[in-house]
């Protein structure tokens, strides 16, 4: 989080604290098409998915339900689901580079609570290699 100007009491958050995904110059390529414009799908390796679980925070479930009495926006855990999310989205990139793919095809997130101690978040798609036409 940055903070507002000098004498604010308000705080506003980055765009990295708020959103993710990849940068131009990645080696494997997610996209949530179930094809690339221009490139064609060479081999199809299979399903690839990372998995990360997140306890939660006393502390911040206490904040969290204060701040949803009154209204408004949870960036404490908006940010803490940003950095899950982008977690399980690496670990996905990593599975499918070991298995040989350069792209990722119908990428998806699923997120469920895990026995009440936590959020479980799965990134998950279709590993392939796909080569310009």
């Amino acid at each position: 989080m940055h903070p507002a100007p000098p004498g604010s009491k308000l705080w506003t958050m980055g765009i990295d604290d708020y959103g993710g995904g990849q940068t131009p110059q990645a080696d494997v390529l997610v996209v949530t098409t179930n094809e690339v414009p221009g490139h064609r799908v060479q081999q199809v390796i299979g399903e690839v998915f990372g998995l990360t679980v997140r306890s939660r925070h006393v502390g911040s479930q206490i904040g969290a339900g204060l701040k949803s009495l009154v209204g408004g926006e949870l960036r404490g855990l908006t940010k803490t689901l940003v950095e899950t999310r982008n977690q399980a989205m690496e670990r996905l990139v990593e599975q499918a580079r070991a298995r040989g793919a350069n792209a990722v095809l119908a990428f998806r997130f699923d997120v469920t609570e895990a026995a009440d101690v936590g959020t479980e978040v799965c990134a998950y798609g279709t590993a392939v290699v796909v080569a310009r036409e």
